[in-house]
């Protein structure tokens, strides 16, 4: 086969290889790393990877060389957890919660996600493509490859409709790959809001059957959260949802431990994400069957709130996923790496178990893992190369792009921190 691509001179190469399942525990922190390493590319994908000038012999008339002179390289991160398409913004609530009003209260006054529904309702198809084309741009400056893009903005069929749609646009035109998660039960719509029964019953007779059809989403998510979606609700949704072939996620026991985490484990769900208040016993459960804790480090940080728990639950075998929580309300950052730092330095996670977190676990969190989060033979070639010396220095220095160029199926995106696709 011919190679179109090989990089070559890599100071530490970060494989992330043979994780057919997620990590957990102490194999979060075993990472195989090579010294002047290369990769070879062909059609798209991982042909070899090796040391030293072996590349040499791939070489043909029409190879393309790279040199990266020494720096880091890593797969492609991948944000498993976002809210991409809406409308609009949310800094008008921005000193209420410097004030301490709870993020709860700002949505039951009709804040919250109810103002981003409006907005994302009353903005066009062009203006939702082009605010969310713009932060995906931003995502790929820091080296997100891959995201996982979430509806939930709509609460009806025309705007969760509207929102997909969108997302599935983006797909086809940007080189990051999205993945889309139908969230229709992210709030109780103003118009229903006595009468959550009335409303999931439209959910799981009408919207949800509907976006399956049209084959827009596939995954299904709930808020399950006091105060908007209870746990018998969310398992009523997320049983329907499997009904309809979806796979599922839940927002987990975020705010108060209702027992997210443990229904997680009872549906099987493949993630439960936030989990800041999940009890002990739910993160148990979800470990006995192999549940994702997908955190969100960012919200915690912008919220002003405790971080999860994550040494105990690695302690339990929990498998961690970290991702931005990205959307115009808890967390308005496409910074994926200021999120890594803060698995470091607020959830004391080491370095090494945040590279799982953000590359194998993560591609495990959305099914994807037969196809990218480690720089494997036959695997996409999404590769970030970072201008740090060691994976320590990535985490260290903070608040910064250290990105120096990403490949997206073997094609440089980004160089010099500019998107050039």
């Amino acid at each position: 086969m011919k190679v179109d691509l090989i990089i070559k001179n890599i100071g530490k190469l970060v494989t992330m290889e043979g994780s057919f399942f997620p990590r957990i525990g102490s194999q979060m922190n075993e990472l195989t790393i090579l010294e002047n390493a290369y990769i070879a590319v062909a059609q798209g994908k991982i042909f070899e990877v090796g040391i030293g000038d072996k590349y040499k012999e791939l070489v043909g008339k029409y190879t393309k060389i790279d040199d990266v002179k020494g720096m880091l390289v890593i797969p492609g991160l991948i944000d498993s957890h976002t809210h991409l398409v809406h409308g609009g913004s949310r800094e008008n609530e921005f000193s209420k919660k410097l004030n301490g009003v709870p993020y709860i209260e700002i949505l039951q006054e009709g804040g919250g996600i109810l103002s981003t529904v409006n907005a994302t309702k009353n903005a066009t198809f062009d203006e939702l493509y082009n605010k969310a084309k713009k932060s995906l741009d931003r995502m790929l400056e820091f080296g997100v490859t891959t995201v996982e893009e979430k509806s939930g903005y709509g609460l009806e069929l025309e705007t969760e409709v509207k929102q997909l749609e969108v997302a599935h646009k983006l797909d086809k035109d940007h080189p990051v790959d999205l993945v889309h998660t139908f969230l229709g039960a992210h709030a109780v719509p103003v118009e229903y809001k006595s009468n959550n029964k009335a409303y999931i019953k439209l959910l799981v007779e009408e919207i949800m059957p509907r976006i399956k059809e049209m084959g827009l989403a596939e995954f299904c998510d709930v808020f399950c959260e006091e105060g908007v979606f209870s746990v018998e609700e969310s398992e009523l949704i997320l049983s329907k949802a499997k009904e309809l072939g979806y796979k599922l996620k839940i927002h987990a026991d975020e705010i108060v431990p209702i027992g997210g985490a443990e229904l997680a484990a009872k549906l099987g769900c493949i993630s439960a994400d936030h989990l800041m208040a999940a009890s002990e016993q739910g993160l148990k459960d979800m470990a006995s069957v192999g549940v994702i804790a997908n955190i969100l480090p960012g919200t915690s940080f912008n919220l002003n709130k405790p971080s999860a728990n994550v040494r105990k639950m690695i302690d339990l075998d929990v498998p961690i996923s970290l991702s931005s929580d990205y959307n115009p309300g808890s967390c308005p950052s496409e910074n994926l790496q200021f999120v890594m730092q803060l698995g470091c330095l607020n959830l004391k996670m080491t370095p090494n178990e945040v590279l799982s977190a953000v590359t194998i676990n993560a591609a495990h969190c959305i099914d994807r893992a037969r196809e990218i989060g480690s720089i494997e033979v036959g695997k996409k070639a999404d590769i970030a190369v970072f201008d740090a010396p060691n994976v320590e220095y990535l985490m260290y220095h903070f608040g910064i792009n250290h990105i120096d160029r990403v490949y997206k199926e073997g094609k440089l995106v980004v160089e010099n921190k500019h998107v050039s696709y």
